[in-house]
């Protein structure tokens, strides 16, 4: 990633949202624009600003994260929203995938992992804290999917979604299957359109049978 891009920071913990925007202004790539410390003020001054990417605690004063997710998608349907937060239950979890974060990382995985997350997240990935991953994994397994749909995957965009519910990332994706970076997005890009989806996170979620 070259060209600087924009983020806004919602967090209510003085600490840690000074520690994440240290973070992004050292990493040459980002531009902070704004930090707030609730949704309210977050929303309100988003109708204005249009971030690339937002940074969504759950657990905020007033309005919850999750709901303030909802409500920013709705304002600003292309803007990433990656959520950094402490909770990792599968209820949190889904509702906030539900609601439009396309990526989940827990509080302890950050600020060490968070650059990290963020290219995965404008390279078109759903970057997620390795153990939120398996909790995914472990929720689709209990109930495994019907059969009778398979959207006319081929074989390989099959091992491709797999691999992708596993929390790879895109580059670990193509040394696993032997490809190259731009041959996975050639897939993904097939992968969407035939399952009638826009991101990841959709097509993850309709083909494990959710």
């Amino acid at each position: 990633m070259s060209a600087t891009r924009t983020i806004a920071l919602v967090e209510d913990d003085p600490l840690l949202r000074e520690t994440l925007a240290e973070v992004l202004s050292a990493s040459g790539t980002w531009q902070l624009v704004a930090a707030y410390p609730d949704a309210e003020a977050a929303l309100a001054a988003m109708k204005q600003q249009h971030p690339d990417v937002v940074l969504m605690d759950i657990q905020l004063p007033g309005m919850s994260g999750i709901e303030c997710v909802a409500h920013l998608k709705a304002l600003h349907p292309a803007a990433l929203v990656l959520m950094v937060t402490v909770y990792d239950n599968n209820d949190r979890i889904f509702d906030a995938l539900a609601a439009g974060a396309s990526g989940y990382l827990l509080k302890r995985d950050a600020p060490s992992k968070l650059l990290e997350c963020l290219d995965d997240l404008v390279a078109g990935g759903s970057p997620m804290s390795s153990a939120i991953a398996r909790k995914v994994v472990q929720h689709f397994q209990k109930e495994p999917p019907a059969k009778n749909e398979d959207h006319n995957l081929t074989p390989r965009e099959k091992q491709i979604l797999e691999l992708l519910v596993k929390g790879g990332l895109y580059k670990e994706i193509a040394w696993d299957l032997g490809i190259g970076v731009e041959t996975v997005r050639t897939h993904l890009h097939n992968i969407y359109a035939k399952m009638h989806v826009r991101t990841r996170t959709e097509a993850v979620v309709k083909y494990l049978g959710r």
